[in-house]
């Protein structure tokens, strides 16, 4: 049985995009990718359809990372199959909560930046749509910092699960 997460930021061209396609890379270096499913959406269906931002396919290139995504808007009807909902801002974690049809969903948001070890004070990952490249660079390495923290969480729900 696969451990379901979904990545969500505003649009899902920006941040959870890159957090999307950071977090897949660890947990195929983990040999995970046969237990981990992975997806992304946002909070918002303004940008449905489209390819994540070039500025985000950039800064994912430079590093790396591959990226195939289309756009989509998180439904409260997914909550029934995902095991854990990441939200990259305190608005999306607020929205999510809202959005969880049982208290059980709304325990499944957590924050991306409180698995960053240590865990900073601010747990936002900053918008960068607005911003230069610097911004989409800095989002990266919020998003790196904290995917570590993160498989290791993801490593222990697994435990105890049937392959």
């Amino acid at each position: 049985m696969s451990y379901r997460v979904c990545f969500v930021c505003t649009g899902n061209i920006c941040r959870s995009p890159m957090a999307e396609s950071v977090f897949r890379a660890r947990v195929e270096e983990a040999g995970l990718e046969d237990r981990v499913e992975i997806d992304s959406a946002g909070t918002g269906g303004w940008h449905e359809g489209e390819a994540a931002d070039p500025r985000t396919v950039s800064v994912l290139d430079e590093h790396g990372y591959r990226t195939e995504h289309v756009a989509r808007q998180f439904q409260p009807s997914w909550f029934a199959r995902l095991d854990l909902v990441v939200a990259l801002d305190t608005g999306h974690l607020k929205a999510l909560r809202r959005l969880a049809p049982t208290e059980e969903d709304a325990n499944k948001v957590r924050l991306l930046r409180s698995y960053a070890q240590p865990s900073p004070d601010d747990l936002d990952v900053p918008d960068p749509y607005y911003g230069g490249a610097d911004g989409f660079q800095e989002c990266l390495e919020m998003v790196e910092e904290a995917s570590t923290g993160l498989l290791a969480a993801v490593r222990e729900q697994l435990e105890g699960r049937i392959a």
